[in-house]
């Protein structure tokens, strides 16, 4: 379901800008002058409502954290969390994940997370999906050299797309998990719709995936 529109959405974006990365592609190669310190950075690519990247940064202080996020109604609702959780290593931007190389320099990002991505399950939509190629290029230049890809879903059919897509691009898959929580994996930070599915018993998918150069 779409969010609704908040037309104060603006407004709030605006008045947390230690938060909220106005012009992110100003910061290309430079993104450590936005924490303040050379920390490894990580990126979560869809932030949805931000209980991930909040719980992550709380988990691992001395990593920094930017989430893409291209919807405005849902974004402020990751800034409040952030801003709740008083965590200074996080940042939030409002964009579209096409332009990651116009965004970060090459070799910028240790980790890239992707959290419940939309499976675009029709064959006419493949170009869409966070797995495709032409994506896993961008991943491939902003990561550094051992970087890796987490990947989380409920989708059975884009998990299995994406063990495909990570394996025919030269990845090498460094786990495959098909349940999840039936692991009971003390360090896994939950996402809201990680929640709601394993609430309903659905299992929850997990790769890690490691680009080799």
């Amino acid at each position: 379901m779409r969010a609704r529109n908040k037309p104060w959405a603006d407004d709030f974006l605006k008045e947390n800008d230690h938060i909220v990365i106005h012009q992110p592609f100003e910061y290309k190669e430079n993104w450590n002058e936005v924490f303040h310190n050379d920390h490894p950075i990580h990126l979560e690519i869809g932030t949805g409502k931000g209980q991930f990247i909040s719980g992550m940064a709380k988990q691992y202080p001395d990593t920094n954290f930017v989430g893409i996020e291209i919807a405005k109604s849902i974004i402020i609702s990751a800034v409040q969390k952030v801003k709740d959780s008083e965590q200074d290593n996080v940042r939030l931007v409002n964009e579209n994940a096409k332009d990651l190389r116009e965004m970060f320099g090459q070799h910028e990002i240790e980790k890239i997370y992707l959290n419940f991505s939309d499976p675009w399950p029709k064959t006419k939509h493949e170009k869409r999906r966070l797995t495709f190629k032409t994506f896993l290029e961008q991943y491939c230049h902003i990561l550094k050299q051992d970087g890796e890809i987490v990947l989380k879903t409920d989708n059975k059919g884009l998990f299995e797309y994406s063990l495909v897509s990570f394996s025919q691009f030269g990845l090498v898959l460094e786990e495959v998990v098909l349940d999840l929580h039936a692991m009971e994996d003390p360090t896994n930070v939950k996402t809201e719709y990680e929640e709601k599915f394993s609430n309903k018993g659905m299992p929850i998918y997990r790769c890690r995936a490691r680009f080799v150069k």
